[in-house]
């Protein structure tokens, strides 16, 4: 590996510099002491340095001019400024202080000169001219030694003209400027990377994660990006020494490949070859022989190139393609580097759509099968999703239809697929105008086709709705909805196992465009509600969970769907699964509670009725899940404004237990605040609970929470 700076003179030249820079600014923090012992001393020391450099210290003063690191370096010639020093201290601190701003004027004319000059030069590396980068760069260095961006600007350059050495020097010079300079450390461990350089290259990509911890996922990438490189030059190493040593693997891949590459030859030749190739290079030397002999060029005979792209392919076409992608599984299954190589051939990443589309099933399957080599691991995906996959979601979905493995291979990627922040951005590209016409007409179909499948399509397109934009397409839908609401028709009356799965997908999917607010849903949030309702009694509770979810989502959007709910017997229900249902149906319970009590009176006595002393909301004031208590203290505060509601609470705990929360140093100020008025509520409409409160020390928080009362 390089030494650090190559040029020893230069480096000892920035060194001496460095510690003169340090010397004068100690001198400095002694003269402005207020430490008069502190101060005659540092004054002592100047005249004694003074004295010694004397008249010969104006050359170097000139010299240390263009090579100035710190900021402010104070002329030490005797010659600047002899009178001052026989005039005193007074005199001397002035004209040091002088000395000082002419410095600091100089640097700042220097510093725009710099930043100018490095403006150039990043214009000129947009432009792809590096070599006019790099001179820019180094222009401004001349006028600004210490400008640690030039330094790494120039190294970027240097990368791109494949100058490692001179790249990592850059780098050094950087860190010698800011040594928490992660960018010159990034630049530096890509050098070394193309250098293989491998243990430098950990070692930069290391003192990275240091500095910035935040930055684990870029580290975690630069290794995995070295480990492959590294991987990939000790494969070909060893299968160079196998080769010489007369591999006979490796003589047959040579001696097939370059059959295949013989042109004028008819297509069920190459198809033979190609068959003969894939059972060769299944082993890891084999994968390694296949790649140093240039086998994924393979599609630059033209023959074999026309039946892989051709539109519509005759039978011996069909053959060699199905071959061509066994021969790349066979290459690619726990390979890396060969994954990555094919994706870099513009045939291969063009085709591979029209593949999945062609309508052929044997093509589709072992394109298919080709696909799951790279999305079933994060690098793989990775790879992917660098191409153009816009049309993937729609195309995957398609697969939908098919009552044979396809279905389950096409739902497998796509499961894959959509947890990537790039794919998710790709598909809103046709979302709208491709996959949602594939989506209703697959729900529409669900009770005909494959429904395991389609229960995984529509989750994927519910995991797809993590993407913001993507979302808020889906929720404007009408197709979509009404699609949904089709599905869920069915609700109880289909037993199908694999039904009850879509009925469970498409509720999620539901809960998840619920998170948007438009006039969609308005217009939709009165049949949402009758088919949840319907949903309330089915016998799987896990459907039972999501529905309650979308009914708590769903209320917010329109009073007539709250009403629709209250008539259909929703609090009742709802106090049914708060006394045993679990955890997350409670919560989205509580929250449909507390939706309908707040507009509709109707809920209020109807909660009264079926929990006459309010047990379920005392027991849910007791939750450790805040929010699960504030909406049950927002209750009950709704329900206490009824006749005769406050006096039920009487001997019970509700007193000490609101007086808790409202007091509490919770989170959640709206916790505090619905607890603060529902005792506010409480006392003035059952003014006996006012005794128990002075008694508890109480009426300090009651007094601050009539506020909240008199405003709500």
């Amino acid at each position: 590996p390089p030494a650090m700076l190559r040029d020893e003179d230069t480096e000892a030249d920035f060194q001496r510099f460095l510690r003169r820079v340090d010397d004068v600014t100690n001198l400095l923090q002694g003269l402005n002491s207020p430490d008069s012992a502190v101060k005659e001393k540092a004054f002592a020391e100047t005249e004694k340095r003074l004295r010694e450099q004397g008249a010969g210290r104006e050359e170097e003063e000139e010299e240390e001019s263009r090579t100035t690191v710190n900021r402010t370096v104070i002329n030490t010639s005797v010659r600047a400024f002899p009178s001052e020093i026989r005039a005193g201290h007074n005199g001397f601190l002035a004209a040091l202080e002088k000395d000082a701003k002419e410095r600091a004027q100089r640097r700042k004319r220097n510093e725009q000169l710099a930043d100018a000059l490095r403006e150039k030069g990043n214009e000129a590396f947009r432009r792809g001219d590096f070599a006019q980068a790099i001179q820019r760069y180094s222009e401004g260095l001349e006028k600004l030694r210490d400008k640690q961006e030039l330094y790494t600007n120039r190294a970027q350059a240097y990368l791109k003209l494949h100058e490692y050495e001179k790249a990592i020097s850059d780098c050094e010079w950087a860190l010698k400027c800011n040594k928490k300079c992660l960018k010159a450390y990034f630049l530096m461990g890509k050098a070394h990377l193309a250098l293989q350089h491998f243990t430098e290259v950990r070692q930069c990509y290391e003192k990275m994660l240091q500095i910035d911890p935040q930055k684990e996922n870029l580290f975690k990438e630069c290794v995995n990006e070295a480990s492959l490189e590294e991987k990939r030059v000790k494969e070909e190493e060893r299968a160079a020494r196998e080769a010489q040593a007369g591999n006979v693997a490796a003589l047959s891949i040579k001696e097939l490949l370059q059959r295949i590459n013989t042109p004028g030859q008819d297509i069920p030749y190459y198809t033979g070859g190609i068959r003969l190739l894939a059972e060769v290079v299944k082993s890891c030397s084999g994968q390694t022989f296949f790649r140093t002999n240039n086998g994924f060029s393979i599609l630059r005979n033209e023959a074999v190139r026309g039946a892989f792209c051709a539109e519509k392919k005759s039978p011996a076409e069909v053959e060699l393609c199905v071959s061509l992608l066994l021969l790349w599984q066979a290459a690619c299954a726990g390979n890396e580097e060969n994954r990555r190589l094919l994706l870099t051939q513009p045939e291969v990443t063009a085709q591979l759509p029209e593949l999945l589309s062609s309508g052929t099933s044997q093509i589709q399957r072992e394109t298919l099968a080709l696909i799951s080599l790279y999305s079933e691991n994060e690098s793989g995906r990775r790879l992917l999703v660098r191409q153009d996959l816009s049309r993937w979601l729609q195309i995957l979905m398609a697969f939908v239809k098919s009552t044979d493995a396809r279905a389950d291979s096409a739902m497998n990627i796509l499961s894959d697929l959509i947890g990537e922040e790039r794919f998710q951005t790709q598909c809103r590209v046709l979302l709208s105008t491709g996959v949602l016409p594939v989506f209703t007409q697959l729900l529409a179909g669900a009770r005909r086709g494959e429904r395991a499948a389609l229960a995984r399509a529509v989750a994927a397109l519910g995991r797809l709705c993590a993407d913001a934009g993507a979302r808020a397409r889906l929720a404007q839908s009408t197709e979509c909805w009404q699609a949904c609401l089709e599905l869920l028709d069915g609700g109880p009356a289909v037993s199908s196992p694999e039904y009850q799965q879509c009925v469970f997908a498409v509720l999620g999917l539901m809960m998840n465009l619920l998170l948007e607010s438009n006039g969609t849903i308005q217009d939709f949030a009165v049949p949402i509600t009758g088919r949840c309702l319907a949903l309330l009694s089915h016998q799987d509770g896990r459907i039972v969970t999501r529905a309650v979810g979308v009914l708590s989502r769903v209320l917010p959007a329109s009073p007539s769907a709250v009403e629709e709910a209250v008539k259909g017997g929703v609090v009742k229900k709802m106090l049914k699964f708060l006394k045993a249902g679990g955890q997350l149906t409670a919560g989205y319970a509580i929250k449909t509670l507390s939706i309908c009590t707040k507009s509709s009176r109707q809920a209020q006595e109807e909660l009264l009725k079926w929990d006459r002393r309010f047990r379920v909301l005392l027991r849910l004031l007791e939750s450790g899940d805040e929010l699960v208590v504030g909406n049950a203290a927002f209750c009950l505060g709704q329900c206490l404004q009824l006749p005769g509601a406050a006096s039920a609470l009487l001997g019970s705990g509700a007193v000490p237990l609101l007086l808790r929360r409202a007091g509490s140093g919770a989170r959640s100020t709206a916790l505090q605040q619905n607890s603060a008025i529902a005792l506010g509520r409480l006392c003035l409409a059952e003014p006996r609970h006012i005794q128990q409160l002075r008694k508890l020390n109480g009426l300090a928080i009651l007094n601050s929470s009539m506020k909240y009362v008199h405003s709500s």
